[in-house]
């Protein structure tokens, strides 16, 4: 699996088309809105799932970095990170829909409570894509 996410982060990296390693110095981070997500609809003790999560990719210059990923109890919040390459040759995407993984290992009963941000509303309050995922023995 890393395999692949280092192949991907490859991919992307020179699909920005950088003119020079300046531009490789000059990035940002930016936290991208969750569009949907691939889940089981439950867990087993003592298991690991893979979590497969969508966002869209504003631009070609914008490359999965990490998951912005907060635990409190039962409770995760998730959000992809992206570097943003600061580019003059960056293209604007139009609905490119793109995926990251991370492994979860399942270490305690009841129920995990998944909130992936989804960006934020009118009043600027953060809008989650809510999912309870149960545990079974």
């Amino acid at each position: 699996m890393k395999y692949v996410t280092l192949l991907l982060l490859l991919i992307s990296i020179s699909s920005c088309s950088l003119d020079n390693d300046d531009d490789l110095a000059s990035y940002s981070f930016e936290v991208l809105p969750v569009e949907s997500v691939d889940i089981p609809e439950e867990f087993t003790m003592g298991e690991t799932y893979p979590i497969t999560v969508y966002y869209y990719k504003p631009t070609t210059c914008h490359t999965f970095s990490e998951f912005y990923y907060y635990k409190e109890n039962n409770e995760r919040t998730v959000a992809p990170i992206t570097y943003v390459y600061e580019s003059s040759t960056c293209e604007d995407l139009e609905e490119e829909l793109t995926e990251a993984s991370f492994n979860f290992v399942v270490t305690s009963n009841g129920s995990y409570i998944f909130k992936f941000w989804q960006g934020e509303n009118d009043e600027g309050e953060d809008v989650y894509l809510t999912i309870e995922v149960p545990v079974t023995e």
